[in-house]
Protein backbone atom coordinates (compact mmCIF):
# COMPACT_ATOMS: atom_id res chain seq x y z
CA UNK A 1 0.00 0.00 0.00
CA UNK A 2 1.89 2.86 -1.19
CA UNK A 3 -1.41 6.04 -1.53
CA UNK A 4 -0.79 9.27 0.96
CA UNK A 5 -3.87 9.97 2.53
CA UNK A 6 -4.75 13.12 4.55
CA UNK A 7 -3.76 13.24 8.28
CA UNK A 8 -6.41 14.82 9.46
CA UNK A 9 -9.19 12.44 7.45
CA UNK A 10 -10.54 11.36 10.51
CA UNK A 11 -10.26 14.59 12.46
CA UNK A 12 -14.01 16.45 12.59
CA UNK A 13 -12.18 19.52 11.26
CA UNK A 14 -11.34 17.61 8.39
CA UNK A 15 -10.23 19.73 5.32
CA UNK A 16 -13.03 20.08 3.00
CA UNK A 17 -13.65 20.98 -0.56
CA UNK A 18 -16.53 20.84 -3.33
CA UNK A 19 -14.44 18.33 -5.66
CA UNK A 20 -15.68 20.72 -8.90
CA UNK A 21 -13.46 23.24 -7.10
CA UNK A 22 -10.64 20.58 -8.21
CA UNK A 23 -11.92 20.34 -11.45
CA UNK A 24 -11.71 23.80 -12.33
CA UNK A 25 -8.15 24.10 -11.22
CA UNK A 26 -7.18 20.98 -13.44
CA UNK A 27 -9.24 22.65 -16.12
CA UNK A 28 -7.16 26.18 -15.98
CA UNK A 29 -3.66 24.09 -15.80
CA UNK A 30 -4.83 21.83 -18.43
CA UNK A 31 -5.55 24.94 -20.78
CA UNK A 32 -1.96 26.66 -20.13
CA UNK A 33 -0.07 23.37 -21.08
CA UNK A 34 -2.19 22.34 -24.30
CA UNK A 35 -3.47 25.26 -26.33
CA UNK A 36 -5.70 22.98 -28.24
CA UNK A 37 -7.97 22.44 -24.78
CA UNK A 38 -11.55 24.58 -25.54
CA UNK A 39 -14.20 24.52 -23.15
CA UNK A 40 -17.75 25.09 -23.68
CA UNK A 41 -20.73 25.28 -20.91
CA UNK A 42 -24.41 25.31 -21.09
CA UNK A 43 -25.17 28.57 -18.91
CA UNK A 44 -23.45 26.98 -15.74
CA UNK A 45 -20.14 28.31 -15.84
CA UNK A 46 -19.68 29.85 -12.64
CA UNK A 47 -21.58 26.34 -10.49
CA UNK A 48 -19.80 24.16 -12.56
CA UNK A 49 -16.36 26.07 -11.75
CA UNK A 50 -15.31 25.93 -15.56
CA UNK A 51 -15.24 29.88 -14.89
CA UNK A 52 -11.55 29.73 -14.30
CA UNK A 53 -10.73 29.00 -17.56
CA UNK A 54 -12.92 31.49 -19.25
CA UNK A 55 -11.40 33.95 -17.29
CA UNK A 56 -7.85 32.83 -18.39
CA UNK A 57 -8.58 31.73 -22.08
CA UNK A 58 -11.61 33.92 -23.19
CA UNK A 59 -10.87 33.46 -26.94
CA UNK A 60 -11.49 29.17 -25.55
CA UNK A 61 -14.52 29.36 -24.38
CA UNK A 62 -17.89 29.08 -25.84
CA UNK A 63 -21.13 29.68 -23.97
CA UNK A 64 -23.90 28.04 -25.16
CA UNK A 65 -26.75 28.63 -23.39
CA UNK A 66 -29.16 26.13 -22.15
CA UNK A 67 -28.84 23.68 -25.38
CA UNK A 68 -27.67 20.37 -23.66
CA UNK A 69 -27.86 18.72 -27.53
CA UNK A 70 -25.96 21.24 -29.43
CA UNK A 71 -23.38 21.47 -26.18
CA UNK A 72 -21.59 18.08 -26.89
CA UNK A 73 -22.60 17.91 -31.00
CA UNK A 74 -20.58 21.21 -31.17
CA UNK A 75 -17.80 19.67 -29.43
CA UNK A 76 -17.88 16.68 -31.19
CA UNK A 77 -17.43 19.13 -34.25
CA UNK A 78 -14.42 20.84 -32.71
CA UNK A 79 -12.81 17.89 -31.75
CA UNK A 80 -12.99 16.34 -35.45
CA UNK A 81 -11.16 20.13 -36.21
CA UNK A 82 -8.28 18.92 -34.08
CA UNK A 83 -9.54 20.62 -30.32
CA UNK A 84 -9.56 18.91 -27.22
CA UNK A 85 -13.03 19.94 -25.90
CA UNK A 86 -14.49 19.96 -22.44
CA UNK A 87 -18.42 20.02 -21.98
CA UNK A 88 -19.63 21.17 -18.31
CA UNK A 89 -23.29 21.54 -17.42
CA UNK A 90 -24.98 19.63 -14.57
CA UNK A 91 -24.99 15.70 -14.61
CA UNK A 92 -29.23 15.84 -14.87
CA UNK A 93 -28.66 17.41 -18.09
CA UNK A 94 -25.46 16.39 -19.56
CA UNK A 95 -25.41 13.50 -19.74
CA UNK A 96 -29.00 13.25 -18.81
CA UNK A 97 -30.80 15.21 -21.64
CA UNK A 98 -28.23 14.26 -24.08
CA UNK A 99 -26.84 11.18 -23.72
CA UNK A 100 -28.05 10.03 -28.07
CA UNK A 101 -26.27 12.82 -28.81
CA UNK A 102 -23.39 11.91 -26.83
CA UNK A 103 -23.89 8.39 -27.79
CA UNK A 104 -23.81 9.07 -31.59
CA UNK A 105 -21.95 12.24 -32.35
CA UNK A 106 -19.28 11.63 -29.75
CA UNK A 107 -18.64 7.62 -28.74
CA UNK A 108 -19.36 6.44 -31.78
CA UNK A 109 -17.07 8.21 -33.54
CA UNK A 110 -14.25 8.30 -30.97
CA UNK A 111 -13.90 11.82 -30.48
CA UNK A 112 -11.88 12.79 -27.50
CA UNK A 113 -14.90 15.02 -26.13
CA UNK A 114 -14.66 15.67 -22.15
CA UNK A 115 -17.95 15.65 -20.52
CA UNK A 116 -17.85 16.91 -17.48
CA UNK A 117 -20.94 16.09 -15.19
CA UNK A 118 -21.29 17.99 -12.62
CA UNK A 119 -24.39 18.18 -9.33
CA UNK A 120 -24.10 14.38 -9.31
CA UNK A 121 -25.84 12.28 -6.53
CA UNK A 122 -28.12 12.98 -3.43
CA UNK A 123 -25.96 15.37 -1.95
CA UNK A 124 -27.08 18.33 -4.39
CA UNK A 125 -29.43 18.53 -1.25
CA UNK A 126 -32.35 21.26 -1.72
CA UNK A 127 -32.84 20.93 -5.91
CA UNK A 128 -34.37 17.84 -5.22
CA UNK A 129 -34.73 14.37 -7.32
CA UNK A 130 -35.04 16.27 -10.54
CA UNK A 131 -31.77 17.46 -10.11
CA UNK A 132 -29.98 14.55 -8.04
CA UNK A 133 -28.67 12.42 -11.22
CA UNK A 134 -28.24 9.06 -9.83
CA UNK A 135 -28.72 7.46 -13.31
CA UNK A 136 -25.56 8.59 -15.21
CA UNK A 137 -22.47 6.28 -14.01
CA UNK A 138 -24.99 3.63 -15.35
CA UNK A 139 -25.48 5.75 -18.62
CA UNK A 140 -21.78 6.24 -19.40
CA UNK A 141 -20.23 3.22 -18.84
CA UNK A 142 -22.17 1.44 -20.97
CA UNK A 143 -21.07 3.46 -23.86
CA UNK A 144 -18.49 1.92 -25.92
CA UNK A 145 -14.96 4.08 -26.19
CA UNK A 146 -16.54 6.19 -22.93
CA UNK A 147 -14.13 6.37 -20.16
CA UNK A 148 -16.19 6.91 -17.00
CA UNK A 149 -14.45 8.60 -13.68
CA UNK A 150 -15.60 9.44 -10.06
CA UNK A 151 -12.85 11.24 -8.35
CA UNK A 152 -12.97 11.19 -4.13
CA UNK A 153 -11.85 14.87 -3.54
CA UNK A 154 -11.23 17.90 -4.68
CA UNK A 155 -7.35 16.98 -5.44
CA UNK A 156 -7.84 13.58 -7.32
CA UNK A 157 -10.39 15.69 -9.56
CA UNK A 158 -7.95 18.11 -10.41
CA UNK A 159 -5.50 15.16 -11.24
CA UNK A 160 -8.19 13.52 -13.17
CA UNK A 161 -8.92 16.49 -15.17
CA UNK A 162 -5.38 16.91 -16.49
CA UNK A 163 -5.28 13.40 -17.21
CA UNK A 164 -7.95 13.02 -19.18
CA UNK A 165 -7.01 16.20 -20.83
CA UNK A 166 -4.07 13.95 -22.70
CA UNK A 167 -5.89 10.48 -23.04
CA UNK A 168 -6.97 10.89 -26.10
CA UNK A 169 -10.16 8.89 -25.37
CA UNK A 170 -14.30 10.19 -24.85
CA UNK A 171 -14.34 10.86 -21.30
CA UNK A 172 -16.73 11.31 -18.42
CA UNK A 173 -15.90 12.89 -14.96
CA UNK A 174 -18.55 12.69 -12.02
CA UNK A 175 -18.44 15.61 -9.47
CA UNK A 176 -20.39 16.61 -6.71
CA UNK A 177 -21.78 19.93 -5.53
CA UNK A 178 -21.31 20.36 -1.79
CA UNK A 179 -17.82 20.81 0.23
CA UNK A 180 -16.79 16.89 0.84
CA UNK A 181 -13.72 15.72 3.10
CA UNK A 182 -9.85 15.79 1.29
CA UNK A 183 -8.93 12.31 1.66
CA UNK A 184 -5.99 12.38 -0.89
CA UNK A 185 -2.77 14.75 -0.41
CA UNK A 186 -0.74 16.00 -3.37
CA UNK A 187 1.52 13.37 -3.26
CA UNK A 188 -1.13 10.03 -3.64
CA UNK A 189 -0.98 8.86 -7.08
CA UNK A 190 -3.48 8.84 -9.78
CA UNK A 191 -3.89 7.12 -12.76
CA UNK A 192 -6.58 6.36 -14.90
CA UNK A 193 -7.52 2.46 -14.91
CA UNK A 194 -5.83 2.35 -11.43
CA UNK A 195 -7.44 1.14 -7.93
CA UNK A 196 -6.14 2.28 -4.29
CA UNK A 197 -6.03 0.02 -1.69
CA UNK A 198 -5.98 3.00 1.74
CA UNK A 199 -6.60 0.60 4.17
CA UNK A 200 -5.38 -3.11 4.63
CA UNK A 201 -7.63 -5.70 5.85
CA UNK A 202 -8.49 -9.47 6.02
CA UNK A 203 -12.68 -9.82 6.83
CA UNK A 204 -14.13 -7.68 4.00
CA UNK A 205 -12.90 -5.54 0.60
CA UNK A 206 -15.10 -2.28 0.57
CA UNK A 207 -14.67 -0.86 -2.72
CA UNK A 208 -15.64 3.04 -2.80
CA UNK A 209 -16.34 5.60 -5.76
CA UNK A 210 -16.08 9.31 -5.69
CA UNK A 211 -17.63 10.60 -2.22
CA UNK A 212 -18.33 7.28 -1.05
CA UNK A 213 -14.69 6.53 -0.26
CA UNK A 214 -14.54 8.08 2.40
CA UNK A 215 -17.75 6.96 4.14
CA UNK A 216 -16.24 3.75 3.64
CA UNK A 217 -13.23 4.82 5.21
CA UNK A 218 -15.14 5.95 8.10
CA UNK A 219 -17.16 2.82 8.57
CA UNK A 220 -13.92 0.88 8.57
CA UNK A 221 -12.57 2.64 11.26
CA UNK A 222 -15.63 2.02 13.11
CA UNK A 223 -15.81 -1.84 12.06
CA UNK A 224 -12.63 -1.91 13.57
CA UNK A 225 -13.72 -1.65 17.14
CA UNK A 226 -16.03 -4.25 16.40
CA UNK A 227 -13.11 -6.75 15.34
CA UNK A 228 -13.89 -6.62 11.67
CA UNK A 229 -10.83 -5.83 9.90
CA UNK A 230 -11.87 -3.77 6.52
CA UNK A 231 -9.77 -3.31 3.40
CA UNK A 232 -11.15 0.04 1.42
CA UNK A 233 -9.93 -0.02 -1.62
CA UNK A 234 -10.80 3.32 -3.88
CA UNK A 235 -12.07 2.81 -7.43
CA UNK A 236 -11.82 6.21 -9.11
CA UNK A 237 -11.92 4.76 -12.50
CA UNK A 238 -15.20 2.87 -12.98
CA UNK A 239 -14.62 2.61 -16.43
CA UNK A 240 -12.02 0.76 -17.45
CA UNK A 241 -11.71 -1.07 -13.83
CA UNK A 242 -8.95 -2.06 -12.53
CA UNK A 243 -9.63 -6.02 -12.53
CA UNK A 244 -6.13 -6.70 -10.91
CA UNK A 245 -6.64 -4.80 -7.92
CA UNK A 246 -10.17 -5.23 -7.05
CA UNK A 247 -9.64 -9.17 -7.60
CA UNK A 248 -6.60 -9.41 -5.19
CA UNK A 249 -8.28 -7.69 -2.54
CA UNK A 250 -11.20 -9.99 -3.08
CA UNK A 251 -9.58 -12.92 -3.35
CA UNK A 252 -7.86 -11.82 0.20
CA UNK A 253 -11.13 -10.94 1.55
CA UNK A 254 -13.88 -13.37 0.45
CA UNK A 255 -16.53 -10.99 0.92
CA UNK A 256 -17.53 -7.64 -1.12
CA UNK A 257 -19.47 -4.28 -0.16
CA UNK A 258 -19.43 -1.35 -3.17
CA UNK A 259 -20.75 1.94 -2.45
CA UNK A 260 -21.49 4.57 -4.38
CA UNK A 261 -23.86 7.86 -4.31
CA UNK A 262 -26.20 6.46 -7.24
CA UNK A 263 -28.08 3.69 -8.34
CA UNK A 264 -26.62 0.19 -7.81
CA UNK A 265 -28.44 -1.00 -10.59
CA UNK A 266 -25.76 -1.04 -13.80
CA UNK A 267 -23.84 1.56 -11.56
CA UNK A 268 -20.74 0.96 -9.96
CA UNK A 269 -21.86 -1.57 -8.07
CA UNK A 270 -23.50 -3.67 -11.04
CA UNK A 271 -19.93 -3.24 -12.41
CA UNK A 272 -18.59 -4.96 -9.50
CA UNK A 273 -21.31 -7.55 -9.47
CA UNK A 274 -20.54 -7.80 -13.47
CA UNK A 275 -16.83 -8.61 -12.64
CA UNK A 276 -16.79 -11.33 -9.91
CA UNK A 277 -19.49 -12.65 -11.29
CA UNK A 278 -17.33 -13.37 -14.82
CA UNK A 279 -13.90 -13.89 -12.64
CA UNK A 280 -14.26 -14.73 -8.86
CA UNK A 281 -17.86 -15.62 -7.50
CA UNK A 282 -18.28 -13.76 -4.27
CA UNK A 283 -20.94 -12.97 -1.82
CA UNK A 284 -21.70 -9.02 -2.65
CA UNK A 285 -23.29 -6.27 -0.79
CA UNK A 286 -24.18 -3.30 -2.73
CA UNK A 287 -24.94 0.27 -0.83
CA UNK A 288 -26.53 2.85 -2.87
CA UNK A 289 -29.60 4.09 -4.17
CA UNK A 290 -31.53 1.27 -4.53
CA UNK A 291 -34.57 1.78 -7.34
CA UNK A 292 -35.88 5.16 -6.20
CA UNK A 293 -35.19 8.74 -6.55
CA UNK A 294 -33.69 11.23 -4.38
CA UNK A 295 -35.52 13.69 -2.17
CA UNK A 296 -35.17 17.45 -1.25
CA UNK A 297 -33.34 18.03 1.82
CA UNK A 298 -29.98 19.15 3.41
CA UNK A 299 -26.86 17.37 1.93
CA UNK A 300 -25.81 15.59 5.01
CA UNK A 301 -29.18 14.93 6.45
CA UNK A 302 -29.92 13.42 2.54
CA UNK A 303 -27.06 11.24 2.73
CA UNK A 304 -27.85 9.72 6.49
CA UNK A 305 -31.60 9.53 5.52
CA UNK A 306 -30.56 7.03 2.73
CA UNK A 307 -28.02 5.20 4.85
CA UNK A 308 -24.74 6.34 2.91
CA UNK A 309 -23.16 8.07 5.72
CA UNK A 310 -19.71 6.21 7.23
CA UNK A 311 -21.91 5.06 10.56
CA UNK A 312 -24.95 3.09 8.89
CA UNK A 313 -22.66 1.53 6.10
CA UNK A 314 -20.73 0.15 9.10
CA UNK A 315 -24.39 -1.02 11.07
CA UNK A 316 -25.02 -3.01 7.04
CA UNK A 317 -22.03 -4.10 6.93
CA UNK A 318 -21.93 -5.88 10.67
CA UNK A 319 -24.99 -7.53 9.69
CA UNK A 320 -23.74 -8.80 6.21
CA UNK A 321 -20.55 -10.23 7.88
CA UNK A 322 -22.56 -11.66 10.60
CA UNK A 323 -24.84 -13.75 8.14
CA UNK A 324 -21.99 -13.73 5.31
CA UNK A 325 -19.32 -16.59 5.38
CA UNK A 326 -16.42 -15.54 3.96
CA UNK A 327 -16.02 -17.62 -0.11
CA UNK A 328 -12.26 -18.87 -0.79
CA UNK A 329 -11.98 -20.40 -4.11
CA UNK A 330 -11.93 -24.34 -4.02
CA UNK A 331 -14.98 -24.33 -1.54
Amino acid sequence: MNYPLNPSLYNDDVQQEPIRAGFGRGLKAAGEANEAIVALCADLTDSTKMSDFRAAFPERFIEMGIAEQNLVTVASGLARAGKIPFTSSYAAFSPGRNWEQIRTTIALNEQPVKIIGSHAGVSVGPDGATHQMLEDIALMRVLPHMVVIAPGDSIEAEKATKAIAENGQPSYLRLAREKTPIISTDESPFEIGKAYVLREGHDICLLGTGTMTYQLLVAAKILEQHAIHAEVVHVPTVKPLDEETILASVRKTGRVVTAEEAQINAGFGGAIAELLSEKLPTPLLRVGMRDRFGESGEPAELIKHFRLDGASIAEDIQKFVSETPQYHQGF
